[in-house]
């Protein structure tokens, strides 16, 4: 007999950290993405509630997405309900630290300002480790367009970062 709550740690403690970044670049703030987190990682072990596999991976990507939709939704909601009292001029701002040497800052710089289309696809396939079927699955696309989704993404990197550097 396994002890689950074991198998969820250690699968917990292998995910978490790029679960995480997914759930940032999902959402404008460090707190919106702690909470899109944690109601994902529970919609994910309400649904699997057995031992997690690397399905379960792909299903917690999608929860982190559907997560942030809601929580998306439900801020224009307020947001709206707000202006109606008071005009509201600001703008929420995604805040990040941007690393010391010049390469790293510039691919950062280029993959904040992908599309977000393309930018999910990027996380998911490189930090989120998922195969294009997965992604796909999590998505809701199909596998090809998410293939091509990615080669798009990175042609499109590699161009941005080669002018970044040059200048």
């Amino acid at each position: 007999m396994t002890d689950i709550g074991a198998e969820w740690n250690d699968w917990l403690a292998l995910n978490g950290g790029r679960l995480m970044m997914f759930a940032r670049q999902q959402t404008r703030s460090e707190a919106d993405a702690e909470d899109v987190l944690q109601s994902a990682l529970v919609r994910t072990w309400k649904t699997h509630r057995g031992v997690p596999t690397q399905e379960t991976v792909a299903l917690a990507y999608t929860n982190v997405r559907r997560c942030a939709i809601d929580l998306s939704r439900s801020t224009m909601r307020r947001r709206n309900r707000e202006e109606k009292v008071v005009q509201d001029t600001g703008e929420l701002v995604a805040w990040f630290e941007l690393p010391d040497d010049d390469e790293s800052r510039a691919l950062q710089v280029a993959v904040a300002s992908l599309p977000d289309i393309y930018r999910e696809v990027i996380t998911l396939k490189i930090w989120g480790e998922l195969t294009f079927a997965q992604i796909g699955e999590t998505l809701g696309i199909p596998l090809n367009t998410a293939a091509s989704r990615y080669r798009y993404a990175l042609e499109s990197l590699r161009s941005r970062v080669q002018q970044d550097l040059e200048v």
